[in-house]
């Protein structure tokens, strides 16, 4: 079972380690374009993408889900029909996108209180990112469903191939060509595009051989059809209580002066850190916990379960150890401005609760996700949200920047206390 679970969870890990690096690339390409500008274009521009490309992840925890259930039964053709009704909606909603794009950019560059210079380069990474949106979110569905057939490589080669792509173009782009912040776009854009032609080419050449199971009516069966839609809808509503939770942290933060924003926004890379390598086993949990349901094995279901937080538990206590003997070491990796790393030692403490406390919530998340629990996951979170919200305004008059983080403690506290509660009844009910 310890197999199972790390050749699911370690290719996971290393593919959500690329995402921060690209990350970090695009500002450095930004960074050596000789005005300060370019870094803020680029870090305002992906934030609109994140935040538009992030409330479409139930594309691929659904399609996930569903998958490894119909794995866990050998039913294909249902496995084949999930693919395709994940497509047809990630398709869909791209070119919803891309039809919305001109009130998506004047809503958006509506919050953005720089200079108009910045603005503009805003405008030009946006104009051109926008044209991959179809293929962002057809990746996203092809991703869950190679999990949910168990297979996790492929995901880590697509995230890999991605950023290889990403970072290639965008320096011929703007070195070769001199196209500034159009040159990274331009190159984020068709790695976007082109990293969707070869997931399109790994799925023939893995998988093609399940178009022999493709029924064309029953893809649009009525049933199959409002659960999809059910458990899209829970997860989408549970994205955006998550989204809800981090823009107010920040958001709150701004308000208690640039200090502490940015010793925040430090601190709260801790937590990213953490959720990188919590999710790979996330990710092993879907998958393991579908193919089960699916195969109606309860036995092996509540075993994978217990390991899974075995190693859940290694990791929240190694990452503890971490944070409570080399906090300044990961700060001065972060930056070398020595007055925000002398601010956040008043603050350190949190950062060491964050893996003890959350560690069970991400788990609970893969495992309800493999199980299509999604109302379940969905009032959970609803419920923390709402208890985060209820901490910080009654304690934000006396313990300031520490209210916000005993709130995100207790958030990440209760989530995962209601999903272990919830669990059994959730898992019985789809055995």
């Amino acid at each position: 079972m310890d197999r199972k679970i790390f050749r699911l969870a370690l290719p996971n890990i290393i593919s959500n380690i690329t995402v921060p690096l690209l990350g970090m690339i695009d500002l450095a390409i930004a960074g050596h374009l000789g005005s300060v500008i370019y870094i803020g274009a680029i870090a305002l521009g992906s934030n609109i993408f994140n935040m538009i490309y992030w409330n479409f992840g139930f594309l691929r925890m659904s399609t996930s889900g569903f998958t490894a259930q119909a794995y866990g039964s050998r039913n294909f053709g249902e496995a084949m029909n999930v693919l395709l009704r994940a497509l047809i909606v990630a398709i869909g909603f791209g070119l919803i996108i891309l039809l919305l794009q001109v009130p998506i950019e004047k809503i958006a560059i509506n919050f953005i209180k720089s200079g108009p210079d910045t603005i503009e380069n805003v405008q030009f990474y946006f104009r051109i990112c926008i044209w991959s949106a179809p293929m962002v979110l057809g990746v996203y569905a092809f991703n869950g469903w190679f999990i949910g057939m168990q297979n996790a490589k492929t995901p880590m080669v697509i995230a890999i191939v991605n950023n290889v792509l990403n970072i290639v173009l965008s320096f011929i782009f703007v070195f070769g060509f001199d196209m500034k912040i159009k040159g990274i776009a331009l190159g984020t854009m068709l790695s976007q595009i082109i990293t969707f032609v070869i997931t399109v080419t790994f799925w023939f050449r893995y998988y093609g051989r399940l178009n022999k199971y493709i029924n064309i009516s029953t893809i649009f069966n009525v049933e199959a059809l409002k659960l999809f839609s059910k458990v899209n809808s829970d997860v989408f509503v549970r994205t955006f209580m998550i989204t809800l939770v981090t823009t107010f942290f920040t958001f709150a933060s701004s308000g208690m002066g640039d200090t502490i924003l940015a010793v925040n926004a430090l601190l709260m890379q801790f937590f990213a850190l953490f959720s990188y390598f919590m999710d790979g086993f996330a990710y092993a949990g879907e998958a393991l916990t579908g193919r089960y349901i699916g195969a109606r094995n309860h036995a092996l279901l509540w075993f994978m379960i217990k390991r899974l937080f075995f190693w859940g538990f290694i990791v929240s206590a190694a990452s503890a150890v971490l944070y409570i003997f080399f906090p300044n070491q990961i700060l001065q990796i972060l930056t070398d401005n020595q007055d925000v790393i002398e601010a956040t030692k008043s603050f350190t403490f949190w950062t060491i609760l964050i893996p003890i406390t959350g560690f069970a919530a991400f788990l609970w998340d893969g495992i309800f996700i493999g199980a299509t629990a999604s109302k379940e996951m969905r009032n959970a979170m609803i419920l923390s949200a709402l208890s985060f919200f209820v901490c910080y305004y009654t304690t934000k008059s006396f313990l300031g920047n520490n209210a916000l983080w005993l709130s995100f403690i207790f958030y990440l506290s209760v989530r995962g206390l209601i999903q272990t509660i919830w669990a059994k009844k959730a898992l019985r009910v789809r055995e």
